[in-house]
């Protein structure tokens, strides 16, 4: 009997090439490779991009992981900042960066410490940065995205969930609550720990944390000429992140954090996905000494900045490269 006739190619040898390339070059999943081709004017889907990676062995297999406890929190939340997920990051880290760019954030004296917020339904997320990673700067981060979020209408109480770092209280459970009695807890707020060792549960702010390395910091770090110029293209990313740029994971849909958030019957300002970040060590121990509600919320006219007109929203228009 005759051999069947071999099977036509779905998709070009150029075309193949082309996401092989890109696959190379971003390290990206199936799914970001569809859009990132996208923007460069490429259609193509992630199931077909899924077949090409898999011929050109770009597949890596992942090792199984023990069962652990499930991380409910977050994917059973369906409103909006009930749960914020929070954790801070330390820049300086080698690993992801490497060496020459580490070497350029000591030498322009750049904040070590990125502090970040992140919603667990919508995926919004605030950020600050600091030069020491301390009880006093992590406090304040907390008083002023409750601050923001308060004053852009959001009523319900909100929880604050972190790892059991000395900067969100460590594992005193006496100091824990004192901290949340004298500072959160007036601003219909809580502060509790993800299980010890369980860091699934803080999994959505976790991740976003490669995403700041693979999209802020690896490509613009090196153009950053000081802190105030930090401050400011790091307000570039926060509204990237949270209006421009869409999100594949887990009910996103290729959406923006932004857009989420107005399917969930958000009305209120658009503003309240743009709060600006900024160095925490300048402003951390005036608000704990002095803070009480009152004095709380006249003190965030402080950071509401008025924003800048936005006609392109690419990558190259809010973060340019100096030639």
């Amino acid at each position: 009997f005759s051999s069947p006739l071999p099977l036509a190619r779905q998709t070009s040898e150029e075309l193949e090439q082309l996401v092989i390339e890109a696959r190379k070059e971003t390290g990206y999943g199936r799914k970001r490779l569809a859009l990132y081709l996208r923007r460069q004017g490429v259609s193509i889907s992630p199931d077909t991009i899924r077949h090409i990676l898999r011929r050109n062995g770009l597949v890596t297999k992942r090792k199984r992981r023990k069962p652990l406890y499930p991380a409910l929190w977050s994917w059973e939340q369906e409103e909006p900042f009930q749960l914020i997920q929070v954790d801070t990051k330390d820049v300086r880290d080698k690993g992801a960066l490497g060496t020459a760019l580490v070497t350029h954030l000591d030498r322009q004296h750049l904040p070590r410490y990125q502090w970040t917020a992140c919603d667990g339904r919508s995926r919004i997320r605030f950020l600050a940065y600091s030069h020491s990673l301390n009880s006093t700067n992590g406090m304040a981060f907390l008083i002023l995205t409750t601050l923001w979020l308060r004053a852009h209408g959001i009523t319900g109480e909100i929880t604050f969930q972190t790892d059991w770092g000395q900067e969100f209280g460590g594992d005193n459970p006496v100091r824990i609550a004192r901290l949340e009695t004298q500072f959160l807890q007036p601003l219909q707020a809580r502060l509790t720990r993800y299980p010890m060792g369980r860091k699934g549960y803080n999994g959505r702010v976790e991740r976003s944390h490669r995403t700041d390395d693979e999209e802020f910091y690896r490509p613009y770090l090196t153009q950053i000429e000081d802190v105030a110029h930090w401050v400011q293209l790091a307000g570039h990313w926060v509204y990237f992140y949270n209006a421009v740029r869409p999100h594949t994971g887990k009910k996103m849909d290729n959406r923006t954090p932004l857009q989420v958030l107005r399917q969930l019957g958000y009305r209120g300002g658009d503003t309240i996905a743009y709060m600006p970040p900024i160095v925490l060590d300048d402003v951390s121990a005036d608000i704990l000494l002095s803070f009480d509600p009152e004095y709380g919320y006249h003190l965030l006219t402080q950071y509401i900045l008025p924003r800048p007109h936005r006609p392109d929203t690419t990558a190259d228009a809010l973060f340019p490269r100096k030639e």
